[in-house]
């Protein structure tokens, strides 16, 4: 067995795990990455960034389409294989050389194969051939090893093949009818994103009674009316009971709850994640496996003395998202290093690029309202104001703000329409920095942009 002795261990080299290894080594840490399969993790090779790709043919076609005189000019559809040949470029087709390299440069040492806990500062390192390394930090372990699909106990769900995000995201080849199980922001997306590039038939079912269940209301009903608009079929309010193929190859025939038979030549399961830690060696150190770590604000693993141990990203559960990974990997690395006790916000931005896309950050209203925050909401129309008048026509969309109206600042923020996703930072700088409505008047948006939609709501407020 080789042994290594190193500051800081991180297990998991995705955009988190690689964020953190390159802080603390930054601040001339020695610093090992243990990575079981590609580095740069589920984000850049089977999350935002292909899907991202994947999408973006639809939307520029949409969005020209909205817009005369280049509508004209928009004689055909999507041309399919060049999307995911550009996919494959944005990938690196599937091959870490070039982010293994970024580690390297940065005198970070990759150790490849599964990392386990071992005890107190180690990990042992699995290849799938050679030997095991035992690695030894001085200082500490940062876990970074993200989520998986989860896969509902539906009724001959695990006994047939489906695809996760992962088949999603790496497809060759356009389905004939796709059942997506999920309307959350990955099913959302993947439902619109196949049936631009040219997949003749998509369903989503959804169990909640809308798309984006977590976002405000009015986001999936928007978006709910969009898919319908397009011709993708949406069912909220049913859950899926049984599935079936009779052959590897063979359609998929499933049973909703009501009775309902529908039938895909693939289905997408996309109803959540669950945290990669159920290999992890967490009970060598007292923890649970196959649970999310819990962490403290600066993103010590409670639970385990010493204050060595660090979990960041997905695994800790708090925000699945790959930007709120990256910037606990901030917050770990310079509690690591020394430079203080940062805490962490919990003001979640977050974007489902769909089309009308749904940006929003901070609370929904009926979460402030269970907090008991004394809160009211105002509203306009996102296409209402000139700058969305020049960037085509029926842009539509909603912009609405929660307000505390105690403390007269902004604590949510719900943004809908075509690329919205360029509101969200102005109204995140706005609930983290707890800015005061009437400083927040005083930030004059340029004319003409969609930006000026925040007069009118500041308006609303007595602004």
């Amino acid at each position: 067995m080789r042994e290594l002795q190193v500051d800081v261990v991180v297990v998991g080299a995705g955009p988190a795990g690689e964020n953190a290894a390159g802080r603390c080594a930054d601040a001339r840490l020695s610093v090992a990455v243990v990575e079981r399969q590609l580095v740069g993790g589920e984000c850049s090779y089977w999350g935002c960034i292909p899907s991202k790709t994947l999408l973006r043919p639809g939307d520029a076609v949409a969005a020209a389409r909205r817009v005369p005189g280049a509508a004209e000019a928009v004689t055909g559809g999507v041309d399919a294989q060049s999307a995911f040949a550009q996919r494959d470029y944005m990938t690196s087709h599937w091959q870490d050389t070039g982010q293994a390299k970024w580690l390297a440069d940065r005198n970070i040492t990759l150790v490849r194969g599964a990392g386990r806990l071992a005890g107190d500062r180690v990990v042992k390192v699995t290849p799938e051939d050679g030997d095991t390394t035992q690695v030894t930090a001085s200082r500490a372990v940062v876990l970074a090893t993200g989520t998986a699909a989860a896969i509902p106990p539906v009724d001959g769900l695990r006994d047939i093949r489906v695809w996760d995000n992962r088949g999603a995201t790496a497809a060759k080849e356009l389905p004939l009818r796709l059942l997506v199980l999920g309307g959350g922001a990955i099913g959302a997306e993947m439902a619109q994103g196949f049936y631009r590039l040219g997949c003749p038939e998509v369903t989503v079912v959804e169990g909640t009674d809308r798309l984006v269940p977590r976002e405000e209301p009015f986001a999936g009903e928007e978006l709910r009316t969009a898919f319908e608009a397009e011709g993708i079929t949406v069912i909220t309010g049913v859950l899926l009971q049984k599935v079936r193929r009779e052959a590897a190859d063979a359609p998929v025939e499933a049973t909703l709850a009501d009775g309902r038979e529908l039938v895909a030549d693939e289905i997408l399961v996309a109803v959540g994640r669950r945290p990669a830690t159920a290999d992890l060696g967490l009970d060598s150190v007292g923890l649970q496996p196959g649970r999310f770590v819990e962490v403290d604000d600066h993103m010590r693993a409670t639970g385990v003395s010493g204050g060595w141990l660090y979990a960041i990203g997905d695994c800790n559960g708090r925000a699945l998202l790959t930007h709120m990974g990256k910037y606990q990997a901030r917050i770990a690395a310079d509690v690591i290093i020394g430079k203080g006790e940062p805490t962490a916000t919990d003001v979640v931005p977050r974007v489902t690029f769909t089309d009308p896309q749904v940006a929003a950050v901070g609370l929904t209203e009926e979460q402030a309202r269970e907090q008991d925050l004394p809160v009211r909401t105002v509203s306009y129309g996102t296409g209402d104001v000139p700058g969305s008048y020049v960037r085509g026509n029926g842009l539509g969309g909603t912009s609405m703000l929660v307000v505390d109206t105690e403390r007269r600042i902004v604590v949510g923020a719900t943004f809908t329409g075509q690329d919205v996703q360029e509101l969200l930072h102005s109204a995140t700088v706005a609930v983290v920095g707890r800015v005061p409505l009437e400083v927040l008047g005083h930030a004059v948006p340029s004319f003409p942009t969609v930006s000026e939609v925040w007069l009118h709501l500041l308006e609303q407020c007595g602004v």
